[in-house]
């Protein structure tokens, strides 16, 4: 079957008013970026409907690229066809048949918005699905959970037909909510936070707290994969790692055992936060989830949240770890985050990490550092890098949403 465009459906972006356009016009551009380098294809698009004009193209290897761009909610490949009864006829018997394996129940769906058009929907599903019924043997009409569904669209600039859709990733086009700081962590949490910002609509930057000879360059590595894993579904990130060595050795030296957690935290937060605001991000995103270790508690968050004025994002908070690895799962990242690479965090943590720490406390034993120099000298050495999508990395899977 060769078909004509591929129909890219968008949900929230309906309602967004005045700035709707502002929306439509970000998802567009990130739409002909991820498929330009591959594809010599056109984007254009009518009020309430994106197309990508084929010339063609295989209209599933778009699919599985754009399945990954936020923004759209389905994507259809279909044919563009003259109004008149016989090529509604015809077309509409070429695409059944087309489904493999056959369909055994069907439904017509007809949406006319061209309103000069003579016939009404009912009349063209009517007369469709007639057509359909005396040609395709063993078919059978099933109005409320077909196998498949004949999809007609009688619009101004043309008459598109489809006879099958394929889920997306939905949310809010990447660069339409402003930019954050994800603490990224080798972990399973930290990726699936950043995944969930991006699918608000933000452009993710990365910083990762590196205490090598503590942690080894395969952890480094390690955290490179998983960015390069988010890159899938957000373009490029730029990756801010922090040389974190000095820090812990001197907290390991000058403070008490069971706060040592609490306090690299605290430093962790103060460091995002400056490099955070010389990218030009908004806020900190992490991975935390409430309850889950013993940083993650109101108390904890609360005293690691006093030393800095940015909002700190935590999309994971009501969530347990199972939810957390389903979604780690799905967006590929939960088989690299559970290689044995340990970050700074789990290296230092304590046997008897205090559970509900105080601000006060933690002021006192941090008396002993110097903080500002500390965290200078740590924002001054982060060396930045950029994570790229890898080209053969940017085709989806049918069968992932």
């Amino acid at each position: 079957m060769n078909y004509d465009v591929v129909m890219i459906r968008y949900g929230e972006l309906a309602l967004k008013g005045k700035n709707r356009d502002t929306f439509e016009e970000t998802l567009m551009r990130n739409v002909k970026h991820i498929l330009r380098s591959f594809f010599k294809v056109k984007v254009r698009r009518s009020y309430g409907r994106m197309y990508v004009e084929l010339n063609g193209e295989d209209a599933f290897e778009i699919i599985e690229r754009l399945q990954r761009v936020f923004g759209i909610i389905s994507l259809s490949p279909a044919k563009v066809i003259e109004p008149s009864e016989e090529a509604l006829k015809e077309t509409a018997l070429e695409l059944i048949k087309s489904v493999t394996p056959a369909p055994r129940t069907f439904r017509l769906e007809t949406r006319r918005t061209d309103k000069r058009y003579p016939m009404q929907s009912m009349e063209v599903s009517r007369m469709l699905g007639g057509h359909i019924l005396r040609n395709v043997p063993e078919i059978k009409v099933d109005l409320h959970q077909p196998e498949t569904v004949v999809s007609v669209e009688i619009r101004t600039e043309g008459t598109l037909m489809s006879c099958q859709t394929f889920p997306a990733s939905g949310g809010l086009p990447v660069g339409t909510s402003g930019k954050l700081m994800l603490l990224l962590s080798g972990g399973i949490d930290s990726p699936v936070a950043g995944w969930k910002m991006m699918k608000r609509g933000v452009t993710l930057e990365a910083i990762h707290f590196h205490s090598y000879p503590f942690t080894s360059e395969r952890a480094l590595e390690k955290v490179r994969d998983l960015a390069h894993k988010l890159t899938r579904w957000g373009g490029t990130i730029r990756l801010h790692v922090v040389p974190f060595t000095d820090i812990q050795t001197a907290i390991r030296q000058h403070c008490p055992d069971d706060y040592t957690i609490t306090i690299m935290r605290r430093f962790m937060m103060r460091i995002a936060e400056q490099v955070a605001t010389r990218a030009g991000a908004l806020a900190l995103a992490t991975g935390e989830s409430l309850g889950q270790v013993a940083s993650q508690t109101l108390e904890s968050m609360n005293t690691i949240n006093h030393v800095i004025d940015m909002p700190v994002l935590r999309p994971l908070i009501g969530m347990d770890k199972e939810e957390i690895t389903e979604i780690a799962r799905k967006i590929d990242t939960f088989e690299l985050s559970i290689l044995p690479y340990e970050d700074c965090c789990t290296v230092f943590t304590p046997k008897n990490p205090v559970t509900r720490p105080k601000v006060g406390l933690a002021e006192r034993f941090e008396e002993n550092l110097d903080i500002a120099a500390l965290v200078a000298d740590a924002v001054n050495r982060t060396e930045v890098e950029e994570i790229t999508t890898k080209p053969r990395e940017l085709a989806g899977d049918l069968g992932l949403f």
